[in-house]
């Protein structure tokens, strides 16, 4: 029997697919600039089977790319190379709620947005955030330890993961979906595979951090004259609400006029345009006072030349349309045309003087290109991103990728930042990072891989880079 019928045999009879229609939407990421190839699709709907699989895989020696909801942004979720892909999504049960102990535990592919409904339902708080929340599953998630607009207040998904269920490259299952906010019996395991891209093992289940629902929400939008104004505004205002925002998010013009183009139902909402804006929240409980702190901090911004002009949503319908503003950058970017885009942080006060250096030597190598860097200012984290000129050759534009991404990258390095601020390394930046990362943090990064995975069949090619042979 060939291995993969033994796969299929090990997934069950509804759990494969070898359909080239159903294979399809798992070998390409949602931009189009990763396609991949793959003899089967594996879907199991238990851990047994996730284990019966991998062992399989590694006795064999058979390659996997495992994949939640297919919204990562950097190819780590993309056979390139004929592996068989492991499918999360039919591992979808929720598993326990605790209310009292606000603990939730999920499967690997339950989405995002169900996770946030089911602790919602409950009257808690998954407080992660994503405009793929929909469709990205709580495993893909945990696997590129996923940001968002909540970081600031909460952290990224490693900061929200109490316990993990996973199965290594060996089939062995680990079963440490505890409950504990303080477990110090030796290595924090469950730490090292959270942003491991699935090169460590498959997460199967996860025991998530819940939080009081706040009972007020305050959501603004002010308009900035600078950058500058915009990291100090954020200081004032984490003053005047004792620390109580959980969003600070930095937006310049042209991204706002890109929304307005080309996504219904959004309007400008100021009379006057703006060079900066930022769309910030604050949240708390009914004695917080939070319109009223976020309100007068605004005034005096105001009156210090930090702020031009604010709106205060009255309403959630209002809140929401100033969400919409933020949330539709990214698909609105995408119905402009070809845009070369970067995940980076910066310290948060670094961030003007970064803008101001690697926003022309940007356009030294690509002029024309249109700068629409965004994203979460409150935790150093943007998305330096750059569309082609308005009356340029797209294909021409995307050629110069490796050179501005190179550019970008180093200019990130003279900041002390990162190349990649949540959306992990994956294909795209593996071969780069031998440039910004030490020979000692690789080494102890091969050194791991190879003993949970010694033959190189989880996601291989990723996020770790290979030893270069002289």
């Amino acid at each position: 029997m060939s291995i993969l019928d033994r796969l299929k045999d090990a997934a069950g009879p509804d759990g494969f697919s070898q359909d080239p229609a159903e294979l399809a939407p798992h070998l390409e990421e949602w931009r189009g600039k990763y396609k991949g190839h793959s003899p089967l699709l594996l879907k199991p709907a238990t851990t047994a089977q996730v284990s019966a699989i991998l062992r399989l895989c590694h006795e064999s020696g058979t390659a996997v790319v495992p994949q939640g909801g297919n919204t990562g942004l950097v190819g780590g979720q993309i056979p390139f190379h004929g592996e068989v892909v492991l499918s999360t999504k039919r591992l979808n049960r929720i598993r326990a709620l605790d209310a009292r102990g606000a603990t939730l535990t999920v499967e690997a592919g339950v989405t995002l947005a169900t996770v946030q409904q089911a602790a919602a339902e409950a009257g808690l708080l998954f407080p992660l955030s994503l405009a793929s929340e929909g469709s990205c599953t709580i495993g893909g998630n945990i696997a590129t330890n996923a940001g968002g607009t909540q970081v600031l207040r909460y952290g990224m998904t490693r900061a929200l993961v109490l316990g993990l269920e996973a199965v290594l490259a060996d089939g062995t299952v680990l079963d440490m979906a505890r409950a504990l906010h303080k477990d110090n019996t030796g290595y924090d395991l469950k730490q090292l595979l959270i942003g491991s891209e699935g090169t460590l093992g498959v997460v199967t289940a996860a025991t998530l951090r819940l939080f009081p629902r706040p009972e007020v929400s305050v959501t603004a939008l002010a308009a900035v004259p600078s950058p500058q104004a915009a990291v100090t505004l954020l200081g004032a205002l984490q003053a005047r609400t004792g620390g109580m925002l959980s969003a600070f998010e930095l937006m310049p013009r042209i991204a706002l006029d890109l929304v307005i183009r080309h996504i219904a139902g959004t309007r400008d909402l100021m009379p006057a345009p703006s060079p900066w804006y930022v769309l910030m929240e604050a949240t708390g409980g009914r004695d917080a006072n939070l319109a009223a702190s976020l309100e007068n901090g605004l005034a005096e911004a105001v009156t210090a030349g930090l702020v031009t002009d604010a709106v205060v949503a009255a309403s959630q319908t209002q809140a929401a349309a100033l969400w919409k503003l933020r949330e539709s950058i990214s698909e609105a970017q995408k119905r402009e045309g070809a845009s070369i885009k970067h995940d980076i942080s910066v310290p948060v006060a670094a961030i003007p003087d970064f803008l101001a250096r690697a926003t022309p030597a940007v356009l030294a190598i690509a002029p024309g290109a249109r700068s629409v860097g965004f994203g979460h200012l409150g935790d150093g984290n943007l998305h330096f991103n750059f569309n082609s000129p308005a009356d340029g050759d797209d294909t021409a534009f995307l050629a110069k990728w490796d050179a501005v991404q190179q550019c970008v990258h180093d200019i990130v390095k003279d900041f002390g930042g990162s190349i990649s601020a949540e959306h992990g390394i994956g294909a795209m930046k593996v071969a780069a990072l031998p440039r910004y990362k030490s020979h000692a943090e690789l080494d102890a990064m091969r050194a791991i891989k190879a003993a949970l995975d010694p033959k190189n069949i989880l996601n291989p090619g990723k996020t770790v880079p290979p030893v270069l042979k002289l």
